[in-house]
């Protein structure tokens, strides 16, 4: 009766947890672009299917008539504990910490998926191979000895799930986790413990029933202490990969916008260059607009003109001299007209030549060029 609860209970909670997980599994994997990064979500579903698949399977047994300790089921069972390891283990790189990594993970990083679920599963058939041999052709064995193929894989495994969790609950600042790792760790031991231990050796200190109500009470804890942690962690890992993409984004967005300042910057820089530029531009076409508006009396022009005439290869002096003036006169002339047209520096002569060029003033030179 008591292992009909057992097997029902695992049976139940184990398989709708699995199909929970494959979904969660499912959707990840289409959101996530590193496959890598979720694969332990494959691996501890795929555990606790196989719990929950082999704790069906044994119940069906039960009911045809085998009985608890028949080879099938106990053959059964070891298979199911085999399978549940290897899953574990492969689940175990996926737990995301800082610290570093235990012996069994750095072995498992040595080899690909698929690599360390051969030379796995060929160790162990060769290995069970053996036992299953003994079993059979000597009737006197215990047929529980072949669980001591499971025990040391076990308590390894289990050991390696303890290191991993409490660091993984320790990066996550989650230390109050240490204990529901550690009570873990004891019941798996107690799980393992009671398939190998003789009922005669038990009976000395305890019931019958009361060690298998002990053994019941260990298998169905740690596995549901099991899915209690890992879905934990599954938790803080998808609110901690949430929690890094928007710090992610955030420091994008500050990158971004550091970076279109620096742009900004630089573009009002050229702006202000560019205004600079716009104004002197503007300057300048003042001064022609206003150089072609001016007004310039007969006789300026006529200096213009004359000017143009002789040139940069004649002085004023002999300009005047040419126009039968003043050197004074003439240079009164000159310093109305750079007045006007807002001339200065020392090409005074040069822009005032420039200019009556632009303007078509030769026509009015009193003067001929001597060439």
């Amino acid at each position: 009766m008591l292992l009909d609860i057992e097997n029902t209970v695992i049976a139940l909670v184990c398989l709708v947890t699995a199909v929970v997980i494959q979904r969660i599994y499912l959707k990840e994997k289409k959101q996530v672009k590193e496959a890598a990064s979720i694969n332990g979500i494959k691996w501890f579903g795929l555990a606790i299917f196989v719990w929950g698949l082999g704790a069906f399977f044994t119940e069906v047994l039960l009911k045809i008539g085998f009985s608890e300790t028949h080879k099938a089921i106990i053959y059964l069972g070891l298979l199911v504990s085999l399978l549940n390891s290897l899953f574990i283990i492969l689940s175990l790189p996926s737990i995301e910490h800082n610290q570093s990594r235990s012996m069994v993970v750095k072995m498992i990083n040595r080899f690909t998926e698929k690599e360390f679920i051969g030379l796995y599963s060929g160790i162990l058939v060769m290995i069970a191979f053996v036992f299953v041999i003994t079993s059979l052709t000597n009737d006197g064995s215990s047929n529980r000895l072949i669980w001591l193929i499971d025990i040391p894989i076990s308590l390894v495994v289990a050991f390696s799930l303890l290191m991993e969790l409490n660091r993984a609950f320790k990066h996550r600042e989650m230390r109050f986790m240490y204990l529901p790792s550690f009570a873990l760790f004891i019941l798996i031991v107690i799980a393992v413990s009671h398939r190998i231990i003789p009922l005669e050796i038990i009976t000395e200190w305890v019931s019958v029933d009361t060690w298998k109500l002990l053994g019941s009470i260990a298998s169905i804890s740690f596995k549901f202490l099991f899915i209690v942690l890992f879905s934990i962690l599954l938790y803080s890992w998808k609110f901690l990969s949430e929690k890094e993409q928007q710090q992610t984004m955030v420091n994008d967005l500050i990158m971004q916008n550091k970076e279109l300042l620096s742009v900004n910057n630089e573009l009002l820089k050229q702006k202000k260059v560019s205004d600079k530029k716009l104004s002197t531009v503007r300057k300048e076409l003042e001064a022609i607009q206003k150089s072609k508006n001016v007004e310039l009396s007969d006789r300026q022009k006529e200096v213009l003109g004359n000017l143009v005439v002789m040139g940069m290869k004649k002085s004023y002096t002999d300009i005047a001299e040419a126009m039968n003036i003043s050197v004074d006169g003439f240079q009164t002339h000159i310093y109305q007209i750079k007045k006007i047209l807002n001339v200065s520096g020392v090409d005074g002569k040069e822009q005032l030549i420039n200019f009556a060029t632009e303007n078509n003033l030769i026509h009015f030179a009193t003067i001929k060029s001597d060439g």
